[in-house]
């Protein structure tokens, strides 16, 4: 066996296991926290060397994986179609804040929210202050007023919506951390989901039994998110937009749980490796902030905008149409 096949085969052993692993066993949480272009570049390598060193089984393998791996690798092939130019519609911002505006100056995180003029704001991490690992509840309501008058707000689970159309009710708490709101659009309730789903693992010592016991907890905090929000859409009888942090990225499977009804916007994104994370890095490898529309709801825009060092996370900024519930049952 050449040392281009052994390299291949290992990489094939691997990503078995981790098709098989990845979203059913809480351990292989840590292993799928990989950048996801590691998907790609790694059976793309293994293929030049294949090809270099005129190993066949080794080409064959490094093939096979790049295939059965692709949908782990972040890459968005829709990008190099034409884009549209449509920019007419109703204009999303949804960004997570981390933790607001803590230890930064307020007027510019005020100013860059309305550096991007939207329609709805899907603001997540309205919470302040870290200490000892804790956080605790803030109260920006007056400003939020103020400096929003044109819009409703809504404040529940850590998460604000601003909104330029009225609510169809109250806003519902979805799970612990997210939050849906119905509105009255011109083209009839539109149902928005300000998620925020909790993140995989506390950074400490990977070998102690702390770190596995806190991975475990947070692996069953995730899932109860992620259950209530799938149970929310599936009973939910109106055209949805779902947006914000799911700390989840391409490599995660947990990401599979969205149902089918849920369709991944990234379509619309011109970036060929979209990436939301780290903000403050030249070097992005994950896009763990997400937007999914149901039937009824079109994307014609969709960008990540750089918050300027206020979070870690880059903003999603989505332009979509609706298309009245009439019309959808003919």
């Amino acid at each position: 066996m050449s040392p281009a096949t052994a390299v291949a085969l290992a990489w094939t052993v691997f990503l078995g296991a981790h098709l098989a692993l990845n979203g059913r066993w809480w351990p292989w949480l840590a292993v799928s926290l990989l950048p996801p272009p590691l998907f790609a570049v790694v059976p793309l390598a293994l293929l030049a060397a294949a090809a270099a060193s005129e190993s066949v089984p080794g080409a064959a393998l490094a093939a096979g994986c790049l295939l059965a791996g692709w949908r782990e690798n972040g890459l968005n092939a829709r990008a190099l179609k034409r884009s549209s130019r449509e920019t007419e519609g109703i204009r999303v911002v949804s960004w997570n804040t981390q933790h607001w505006n803590q230890g930064r100056e307020p007027d510019r995180f005020y100013a860059f929210l309305h550096s991007l003029p939207a329609d709805v704001y899907l603001l997540q991490e309205y919470l302040n202050g870290f200490e000892g690992g804790e956080v605790w509840d803030i109260d920006d309501e007056e400003r939020l007023r103020r400096e929003f008058p044109g819009h409703h707000l809504s404040i529940d689970n850590n998460s604000v919506t601003l909104s330029r159309f009225p609510p169809a009710g109250p806003p519902v708490p979805v799970g612990a951390c997210s939050l849906r709101v119905d509105l009255h659009t011109p083209d009839g309730i539109l149902s928005t989901y300000n998620v925020h789903i909790p993140v995989q693992l506390t950074v400490m010592n990977p070998l102690s039994r702390a770190f596995f016991r806190d991975m475990r907890r947070r692996h069953g905090a995730r899932l109860r998110e992620y259950d209530a929000l799938v149970a929310d859409l599936l009973a939910n009888p109106h055209p949805f937009l779902v947006s914000g942090d799911f700390n989840t990225s391409a490599a995660i499977g947990d990401i599979r749980r969205m149902p089918k009804t849920a369709h991944d916007a990234i379509g619309a994104n011109r970036a060929l490796f979209p990436a939301s994370w780290h903000a403050r890095r030249k070097l992005r490898l994950w896009r763990i902030d997400w937007v999914f529309t149901s039937a009824g709801v079109r994307v014609r825009q969709y960008a990540f905008r750089d918050p300027g060092g206020l979070s870690d996370h880059l903003a999603q900024d989505v332009t979509i149409t609706t298309t009245p519930i009439e019309e959808m049952n003919r």
